[in-house]
């Protein structure tokens, strides 16, 4: 790891992640195959300014699939690492936060 803003990749934006948001201050990051999750504590705490609690973390395995015009082709997506961020109560992310 050579700085912060490698560690995380992008937030992800799924219905399940909204609810997560709203109801259990749980936001949901991509973050590097190899961020430990102490990593991840300390990039999230530093770029947005918040208490992390928790930190959960997922590899999301590829998935396959065949294209319907040519059953032999196959689409393959690439595995990645997902991080659930639970943060202290009342705190927000603002990146994350609609139109106010």
């Amino acid at each position: 790891m050579s700085n912060l803003y490698e560690v995380l990749r992008r937030p992800l934006i799924t219905e399940k992640s909204n609810y997560q948001m709203g109801k259990l201050v749980q936001y949901a990051f991509e973050v590097q195959n190899d961020a430990t999750k102490i990593q991840i504590k300390e990039a999230v705490e530093s770029l947005f300014d918040v208490d992390v609690v928790r930190v959960n973390t997922i590899k999301v395995p590829a998935k396959s699939s065949r294209n319907m015009r040519n059953r032999r082709a196959k689409i393959r997506s690439a595995a990645y690492k997902k991080a659930l961020i639970t943060l202290a109560e009342g705190q927000t992310i603002d990146v994350f936060e609609g139109v106010k």
